[in-house]
């Protein structure tokens, strides 16, 4: 039996995966992410389907490889109080906090209220010096700032779903993953006679 040919879109994990290790590198990378909140939101819209969830989200494939292919995941069920519309929204609403804030950081530099912070926040707690990977050049200082935030908004999602993958099923980011929760509200609202799920 032949093997079925592989979509372009099934490769999209590689990009997933490319933009930690250059932004490790080159913190600018990181506005290169706003790619992943841009697009599903404007498939949900657009279509009113979660095709980007479900087809062209690098990360949910990245965590598929790693825990279906390469073995990493226990492959148990998540618990029920993760999958509740409660935890879900909790989350989303916690994640737009804490991207605020990023925003209002970002605000503050732009405004030289106070200069650039060279730090990357892991899991919105803790502050990792990140100085390596900005090399100075002639890009405002505001948007650095927006690049350390975002890479740390990034990184820090990326751990929990690597967290989550391990102790449970290999996409179980996507349980409580805020974007797929804003799309699937956005789908609810344009297709009220259907469950997008």
């Amino acid at each position: 039996m032949k093997n079925k040919k592989k979509r372009w879109y099934e490769y999209l994990w590689i990009i997933s995966a490319a933009y930690l290790v250059l932004g490790f590198f080159n913190i600018l990378f990181a506005w290169i992410g706003l790619i992943c909140f841009v697009v599903p939101l404007l498939i949900s819209i657009g279509k009113g389907n979660k095709a980007y969830c479900n087809r062209y989200c690098g990360r949910g494939q990245l965590f598929d490889l790693l825990g279906n292919k390469l073995g990493l995941s226990r492959k148990k069920d998540i618990p029920a109080f993760i999958r509740s519309s409660w935890f879900r929204y909790g989350f989303l609403l916690f994640f737009l906090t804490m991207f605020g804030n990023m925003l209002f950081t970002t605000y503050l530099v732009f405004s030289e209220v106070h200069g650039l912070r060279e730090i990357v926040k892991i899991l919105w707690t803790f502050k990792v010096p990140w100085s390596f990977a900005y090399h100075g050049t002639a890009i405002a200082p505001w948007m650095v700032q927006f690049a350390f935030g975002f890479y740390s908004v990034m990184l820090t999602s990326t751990i929990l779903g690597l967290i989550t993958m391990i102790l449970y099923k290999p996409r179980s980011w996507c349980v409580y993953c805020p974007m797929g929760t804003m799309t699937q509200g956005i789908c609810k609202l344009k297709n009220p006679c259907k469950i997008n799920k």
